[in-house]
């Protein structure tokens, strides 16, 4: 992933397609912004003016009802206009290519594309090919990366572990299929995670995956020893080929965290899902409501980091626009 894709000349954001390749002062700023939009939730009137007169497009090519809620709900927040625009029901389902369709949003003025799609790339392809002048937030794409999801992972460990420095990270479950994963694993390791292990059978792991930068487990028992932050992870049936997995009652006696489980873990661990949580299978429910859980903070947070995001790199698209009227 190109730096100069994601930012502009003087190193601010202008889109947000991976964490790849993003300085931990970056990433600071973004939770640092992020932390100053929770008191906007918590207002009778929970708005701001930073994106008055701008207009999102909620560009989701797969379909996720809370991840495009989220966005929905940040864009708002920060004032702006919001289309969702419905792809099955879009003229690229009747043979319109991507391209055009973007030329004639962007002929409605947008300025920004909120981009969710099953191929991995797909949002950095979109940024390559939209105006100048136009952010790109990638929402998910493929196998590849889910940056902001990565981020309002990290706000909610910030936020109760303080800092960083000396955790250990556990995450846990289909690595293979998870673009959450890859971005979780980028941001820990850029933010100065002590450690990051991965926990999960052979046939749920990336090839060469150690080069992700990470320890492996394939007991469960032993890899949550000494953990300070547990992230559970879904089990993706619908990007699996073949039986990777015996049956579900079998994965979860293995890897399904319960509370015996959980107890190898620091007393003071956190529990993370990024969901949907699908109960019985990857997690009890004793321990996805249970006192250690913060499952519903990530939820509160991904607004706010969402926000942030959106701000920052509306910014950036300012700044760029601003130095190309100059230079023009």
């Amino acid at each position: 992933m190109s730096q100069s894709t994601q930012l502009t000349d003087t190193g601010q954001l202008k889109h947000f397609l991976s964490i790849d390749g993003l300085s931990k002062a970056l990433l600071t700023e973004i939770l640092d912004t992020a932390e100053s939009f929770i008191e906007v939730g918590e207002r009778k009137i929970r708005k701001v003016p930073l994106l008055r007169g701008k207009t999102v497009v909620n560009l989701f090519f797969e379909a996720s009802t809370r991840t495009r809620s989220t966005f929905e709900l940040a864009a708002k927040r920060l004032s702006a206009d919001v289309l969702n625009l419905n792809i099955s029901t879009s003229a690229t389902s009747k043979g319109e290519s991507l391209s055009d369709t973007l030329l004639n949003l962007e002929a409605m003025a947008s300025d920004m594309f909120i981009v969710r799609h099953s191929q991995s790339g797909a949002p950095h392809f979109i940024a390559e090919s939209v105006t100048p002048g136009v952010g790109i937030i990638n929402a998910g794409d493929g196998w590849h990366a889910h940056p902001t999801q990565a981020m309002l992972d990290m706000l909610t460990i910030r936020q109760n572990k303080g800092t960083f420095d000396g955790l250990r990270v556990a995450i846990i479950g289909d690595i293979m299929h998870s673009r959450v994963a890859r971005s979780q694993i980028q941001a820990l390791n850029t933010l100065g995670a002590s450690e990051v292990r991965i926990i999960a059978p052979s046939t749920l792991l990336p090839p060469e995956v150690e080069s992700l930068g990470v320890n492996v487990y394939h007991q469960l028992h032993s890899g949550l020893n000494d953990i300070d932050v547990v992230i559970m992870l879904r089990l993706q049936r619908e990007r699996m080929q073949g039986a990777l997995l015996p049956s579900e009652q079998e994965y979860f006696q293995q890897y399904g965290l319960t509370q015996e489980a959980l107890a190898n873990a620091k007393p003071d661990a956190i529990v993370m899902h990024p969901g949907p949580i699908n109960r019985g299978v990857e997690i009890e429910s004793a321990v996805a409501d249970g006192t250690q859980s913060v499952i519903l903070d990530q939820v509160t947070n991904g607004i706010a980091v969402r926000m942030a995001v959106m701000s920052m790199a509306m910014s950036g698209q300012t700044q760029e626009r601003n130095a190309l009227t100059q230079g023009a």
